[in-house]
C-alpha cells in the first residue's frame, strides 16, 4: 500500500468497522477511536493525544465541539463539531472509566495509547474484515470527502473544508 492514497471507506465499510469494534475486547474505547477518524476527521496522532478536557465542556459533559489545541498540525488549533454517534460513544465510554482528565483512548496499561498502537489497531481491524487499500488515514479521508460533498448546503466552499 506505501505510496497509495488510503481507500475512502464506503458506509457500509464504516458499518462493519464499527460492528468490529464493537465486538472487541475494549467495545467503548474502539467504538470512540473508529468514530473520531471517520465522524471527526482525526489523524492517529490526534486520537491518541486527544484528552478529555479537548471534548468536555466546563460542567464536565461531553459537549457539541472537540478543541483541538494549537500545538496540532502547521500550530494552529481547531474546533471540530461533534456528531451525534460520536458524542454517545464518548458518554459512553467516559460513564465506563468515570475521567473527566487523561487521555480519552488508554492503551490497556492504562496510559495513553501511542499513535502507532492506534495505526496498529487500524491495520488489524482492516485486515480482519478484509479490506483492501484502508489504512488509518482511511476514517480522515472519508470524513474530508463527506465533508466536501456536503459543504454547499452549509453555505461554504471547498477553502472551507
Amino acid at each position: 500500500m506505501k505510496g497509495q492514497p488510503a481507500k475512502v471507506l464506503l458506509a457500509g465499510d464504516v458499518r462493519a468497522l464499527v460492528a468490529a469494534a464493537r465486538r472487541s475486547r475494549h467495545p467503548d474505547r474502539n467504538v470512540v477511536i473508529v468514530l473520531l477518524s471517520t465522524k471527526a476527521g482525526l489523524p492517529a496522532c490526534e486520537i491518541a493525544a486527544l484528552t478529555w478536557p479537548m471534548v468536555l465542556d466546563a460542567g464536565g459533559e461531553v459537549a457539541s465541539m472537540i478543541e483541538i489545541p494549537a500545538a496540532a498540525k502547521k500550530g494552529s488549533g481547531r474546533r471540530i463539531p461533534m456528531h451525534p454517534m460520536l458524542k454517545a460513544a464518548l458518554k459512553r465510554l467516559q460513564a465506563e472509566t468515570a475521567a473527566t482528565e487523561g487521555p480519552v483512548v488508554c492503551s490497556e496499561r492504562g496510559g495513553p495509547m501511542t499513535a502507532k498502537s492506534v495505526v496498529n489497531w487500524f491495520t488489524g481491524t482492516f485486515d480482519a474484515l478484509g479490506l483492501d487499500g484502508c489504512s488509518s488515514h482511511s476514517g480522515r479521508r472519508t470524513f474530508i470527502t463527506e465533508a466536501a460533498r456536503l459543504v454547499h448546503c452549509a453555505g461554504g466552499s471547498l477553502l472551507d473544508v
